[in-house]
């Protein structure tokens, strides 16, 4: 059974191993493999996730791992609410 880490993407735990143990160590790497934290959710659910992974596979602690920036919109948008704005 695998572990969905990032579900808005079906990102599984076994493919952020994978990577982290060919030398991706930064989760805006395993976001611009992966996509994960790209979904609606836009990372809120998956990027501490991430980190921990990181920092068990590296044997770092989990507060040396850098987080990415978060960039507007904070929260998802509907295109509704977009296309409404004049």
């Amino acid at each position: 059974m695998k572990t969905i880490i990032c579900r808005c993407e079906d990102i599984a735990e076994d493919e952020i191993v994978a990577l982290v143990r060919k030398d991706v160590k930064s989760i805006e790497e395993i976001k611009r493999l992966t996509r994960a934290g790209m979904g609606h959710c836009q990372g809120r659910t998956c990027k501490r996730l991430i980190a921990q992974i990181i920092a068990r596979e590296t044997g770092k602690r989990w507060s040396e791992i850098p987080f990415s920036t978060t960039r507007p919109p904070i929260k998802p948008v509907s295109l509704k609410t977009v296309a409404s704005r004049k």
